[in-house]
């Protein structure tokens, strides 16, 4: 028999990898506010989530959810006449402006498949069930992404040599 962890443990276990879904969604202004939802919404799910559950892809699963309700309360409202400054930081997260750029260009489907797929390091079977559609389509849908964003981030190349580097080690 399972036992649950305290829903501290998840928190802080999966914490990182939903912000960074939600950033890369969301982008960094409204990423915290999707974060605070999703695991408010956990924790009002979790005594009854069964003691075998993949905790990472039902926390993702809610993110998208928010996100959704985020981008939909989005379109409903006005828009601002001045940008506000970017503040939100997560302790110890990295933040890079021209990636977070980069996967704002992406097609949604596209943004959403990579950011569960290579952030939140979800299969593509679970992607897709997040998303809708199949394994491969999901595949594809991150594949494109990937592509695109060779194209048009400066920094990917620079990334893929470093985290080549750190597989070396």
């Amino acid at each position: 028999m399972t036992v649950k962890q305290p829903f501290e443990t998840v928190v802080a276990s999966h914490g990182a990898v939903v912000l960074r879904v939600c950033r890369a969604v969301l982008g960094p202004v409204d990423a915290d506010d999707a974060w605070s939802e999703t695991f408010l919404s956990a924790m009002k799910a979790y005594p009854e989530l069964p003691a075998d559950a993949n905790l990472e892809a039902w926390l993702v699963t809610i993110a998208h959810r928010k996100a959704i309700d985020v981008v939909r309360a989005q379109a409903r409202r006005p828009i601002p006449a001045g940008d506000l400054p970017e503040t939100t930081q997560a302790s110890g997260a990295e933040h890079d402006d021209d990636l977070t750029a980069a996967l704002g260009r992406l097609p949604g489907r596209q943004k959403q498949a990579v950011a569960y797929h290579y952030l939140a390091g979800l299969p593509y079977a679970d992607v897709a069930a997040i998303l809708g559609g199949s394994a491969d389509a999901a595949r594809r849908a991150a594949a494109d992404g990937i592509a695109a964003l060779r194209r048009t981030y400066p920094g990917f190349a620079a990334r893929k040599a470093a985290a080549r580097k750190e597989e070396v080690r």
